[in-house]
């Protein structure tokens, strides 16, 4: 069947590659409705035939996407970003804790670091139409359903960040269509203080009117409701705006007139549903959880052994998919493959979380597909600076250069998009035909 699906791909794509360039200028010289005015824009792209139905949540295997790393030289603007540590992106100053895998890239990047033999190390920006179609290209040939795109609401609140995240998004529609994967917005809420409950509604009234985002074919729909995901609801890390605001948010999500009639899915702490350990308690916190239409909680750090994952996690998500269950609401997990933030945190070591060669997510996939679970959350697609990656990176970083990286343990750079492939088919076996 892949055979065939990727024949018919490369028949059409004479067909879907068309209309699809964008001048994008420089955001510098623009003030932030002029950002608007060129960026939240509808991309004129044919969906391929074949595509993964863009109706429904169970049986789906998505992957949060990240989308923030800028290259210096890739045109946009923002130099080295996500890459770069306080003094630029060097062998000195930098938070990526893995390399990708540049092999397949059409466009690259040069920077400060060596390879082993002596040349310069490339890397990617993923602002570049070419890096959403690969990554893309990666999801359909590994049979991952598409992405959580994120859209960080402190970024897409001022000009800079707005322009580059929308022009992530209009390539990712791109991608999606011709790839024929799904996407859907997962605003993440983090560093927001009092007006986050109004920058959301205005980004959202503009992907609405102005880039026409639900009405786009790749675009994640539940009983017919475009998704949209509100990550950051209930933790007591001492954020700034309260969860009187999230469930303002969700409320208007849903029953606004206009903007409205949306399925609300809410990232939540580990500790949710007895409002403990990362969760805050209270009875604002009840009602968020008795407004949202799907649970999803955070696992990334809360456990770091396959031991510890089936002995009290495990456990604990059987008894989170029966309150869902009870109370009508989906329940989406999140699995992740290992974690390290070393060259972000130097206090951390390298591999804090360590991957065992993809044990440690295969453990997740089975656990979870062996109580009932029908869709997951997958962190993160391309997580580099805090090692979750499940994309292509690659075994032999730069060398000798004063910094080092997290590798993929001597296994194939595409072992983790196996394992999520994999992973999607246990999944799927939950779901009723």
């Amino acid at each position: 069947m892949k055979t065939v699906l990727c024949g018919l791909v490369l028949l059409l794509l004479p067909v879907v590659l068309l209309a699809v360039n964008t001048e994008w200028g420089d955001y510098e010289s623009m003030d932030f409705d002029e950002v608007c005015a060129k960026t939240f824009v509808r991309p004129q792209v044919k969906r391929v035939s074949g595509a993964v139905d863009p109706n429904g949540i169970p049986g789906k295997v998505m992957c949060g996407y990240q989308g923030w790393f800028a290259a210096e030289g890739d045109g946009f603007g923002r130099g080295w970003y996500h890459y770069n540590g306080p003094d630029g992106f060097s062998p000195s100053s930098l938070t990526i804790d893995l390399w990708p895998d540049t092999s397949e890239y059409k466009d690259l990047y040069d920077t400060a670091f060596k390879n082993s033999d002596g040349s310069v190390a490339k890397t990617f920006s993923s602002l570049d139409l070419s890096t959403s179609r690969l990554h893309f290209s990666w999801m359909r040939d590994y049979g991952i359903d598409g992405v959580y795109l994120q859209r960080f609401v402190g970024e897409v609140s001022w000009k800079g960040g707005l322009y580059h995240f929308n022009i992530v998004l209009h390539n990712a529609r791109i991608a999606a269509n011709e790839y024929g994967r799904v996407i859907a917005i997962t605003y993440d809420l983090s560093g927001q203080g009092p007006d986050m409950v109004e920058n959301v509604k205005r980004d959202w009234m503009h992907l609405v009117d102005d880039a026409r985002l639900t009405s786009d074919p790749a675009y994640l729909r539940h009983n017919g409701k475009p998704v949209v995901e509100l990550w950051g609801v209930g933790f007591n890390d001492g954020r700034k705006y309260t969860v009187e605001d999230c469930v303002e948010l969700t409320e208007w999500l849903q029953k606004d007139k206009k903007y409205g009639g949306c399925y609300v899915i809410i990232g939540v702490p580990d500790g949710w549903r007895n409002q403990d350990r990362d969760s805050v308690k209270s009875d604002a916190m009840t009602k968020a959880l008795e407004t949202a239409d799907c649970i999803s909680p955070w696992s990334v750090g809360r456990f770091g052994s396959i031991a510890e994952f089936k002995d009290w996690v495990l456990p604990k998500y059987k008894e989170d998919l029966a309150w869902c269950k009870k109370h009508g609401k989906l329940f989406m997990p999140v699995v992740f493959p290992g974690f390290s933030w070393h060259n972000m945190n130097q206090g951390s070591p390298l591999n804090a979380i360590k991957r065992a060669k993809g044990a440690f997510l295969k453990a997740q996939y089975r656990g979870h597909a062996s109580y009932g679970a029908q869709c997951i959350y997958q962190a993160m697609f391309d997580e580099i600076d805090e090692g979750t990656a499940i994309f292509k990176c690659t075994n032999t970083p730069p060398t000798g250069n004063g910094a080092v990286f997290a590798d993929y343990e001597g296994m194939p750079s595409d072992t983790y998009l196996k394992i999520v492939g994999e992973g999607k088919r246990l999944i799927r076996k939950n779901v009723k035909k």
